[in-house]
């Protein structure tokens, strides 16, 4: 596959034979929680795409949008199944794909990270219930059956299959970040004793069987991506050799991007939370670039590193490394949500960012506040509003234990 000479941010960039995305930006998935009571997408998320559509970025990501309305990972997720407004999924897309952005939809299945108010008994490869702290918040799984397995991969083809429908120009499998898929690639999580289980070449089965599902159900010239972990910085979890080994497998398969990231909520380093940040990643901004050169050199699939970036030098030196195709950009985008526009105008620009914290570990812990203080910066930019980078940690505190609760006793009443 030729690509451009130039391995500046905003030359073109071709995936899967044939589809030119107008430049090497890209919007990684964040979560939105902007669902309706139906799990179906709002005229918020249609306001907050359509604002990323017009600074000129080049993909947009979709936040999980989830396989199965029985298993969530949290209560306001999106779902695209056989229940769902097919016409608000089509609302969305064309929000999305003005100004001539592309359009993938994330698929996910949570697995065992789905709190106790949503999901009393959670399915994962194998009943290993999560840890650092997360016990308090999280059911303790079961394993699942050979028909349950199988019948989760048939859904996230049947998903696939409905957002090629609905115009979504691509799809990402979320292979990352401690999910279901994640959970099976690791030995720490996963500890079946059948074929899905043991050796790296079993646990590998499920994420290969996802993929070749999902590529029968829309066809060879649709983009397929998934988002992988680097490492879930675990003791005995799933390792960087293991994960080049996946890419290097799915590139087999023909896999049309992998996007690099890392991290499960047990040890959340996708938001830089791993101890301690090299002083070189500090200065590179890029959490993964050096795990992404590595994978560089035993694969030719576009890779795509997201996590750190900060500033037009930042990117830029990424992408002149050689090391990624393609530059994610999440949290940056709930703050400065036209930064794709600045990092192409203002080849000095950065983006200094805030760290909400209350204080409390265990408090920014169990209210996941380095993610929901983001949600609600997006709500802001859904409502019509501009972020508020200075918001209080303790104000979205107060609004997800606020809308947790709310949401549990609804739960428990119906």
């Amino acid at each position: 596959m030729s690509q451009p000479v130039s391995r500046r941010a905003g030359t073109p960039f071709t995936v899967a034979g044939s589809i030119v995305l107008k430049n090497r930006l890209a919007k990684a998935a964040m979560s939105e929680q902007l669902a309706d009571g139906r799990h179906n997408p709002t005229a918020q998320l249609e306001r907050l795409y359509r604002t990323w559509a017009e600074s000129d970025i080049g993909l947009l990501i979709s936040g999980n949008i989830m396989i199965d309305r029985a298993c969530l990972g949290e209560p306001k997720n999106v779902v695209l199944d056989e229940r769902s407004d097919l016409d608000a999924f089509r609302r969305w897309t064309r929000a999305a794909r003005e100004h001539g952005t592309h359009f993938w939809a994330q698929l996910n299945h949570p697995g065992k990270q789905t709190p106790k108010f949503l999901t009393p008994e959670p399915l994962a490869p194998s009943a290993v219930p999560l840890g650092g702290g997360l016990e308090q918040a999280f059911n303790p799984p079961r394993a699942m059956t050979e028909e349950e397995i199988v019948l989760t991969i048939g859904r996230f083809a049947r998903c696939a299959q409905l957002a090629k429908e609905v115009g979504f120009t691509g799809v990402q499998i979320h292979g990352a970040h401690g999910y279901l898929l994640s959970q099976f690639l690791s030995p720490l999580h996963n500890r079946r004793s059948d074929r899905w289980g043991g050796p790296f070449e079993n646990r590998l089965r499920f994420v290969l069987e996802v993929y070749r599902a999902i590529r029968a159900a829309v066809g060879a010239d649709y983009p397929v991506a998934i988002k992988l972990n680097s490492a879930d910085f675990q003791k005995g979890g799933f390792s960087e050799e293991e994960s080049m080994q996946v890419v290097e497998a799915l590139e087999r398969e023909g896999i049309d991007l992998v996007e690099i990231s890392g991290g499960t909520y047990e040890s959340p380093a996708m938001v830089g939370a791993q101890e301690p940040v090299k002083a070189s990643t500090q200065q590179r901004e890029a959490y993964f670039i050096a795990y992404a050169e590595q994978v560089r050199q035993r694969v030719r699939t576009p890779l795509m590193v997201t996590g750190g970036f900060r500033s037009s030098a930042g990117v830029e030196a990424a992408l002149a490394s050689g090391a990624t195709d393609l530059v994610g950009l999440a949290r940056p985008l709930a703050v400065e949500p036209a930064l794709a526009s600045r990092l192409f105008s203002e080849p000095g620009y950065r983006l200094d960012m805030p760290v909400p914290s209350t204080g409390s570990k265990l408090v920014d812990q169990m209210t996941f506040l380095a993610i929901t203080w983001y949600e609600h910066q997006l709500a802001r930019m859904g409502s019509g509003k501009r972020p508020l980078p200075r918001m209080s940690a303790w104000r979205s505190v107060l609004g997800t234990l606020l809308d947790m609760g709310a949401l549990a006793f609804n739960k428990r009443r119906a």
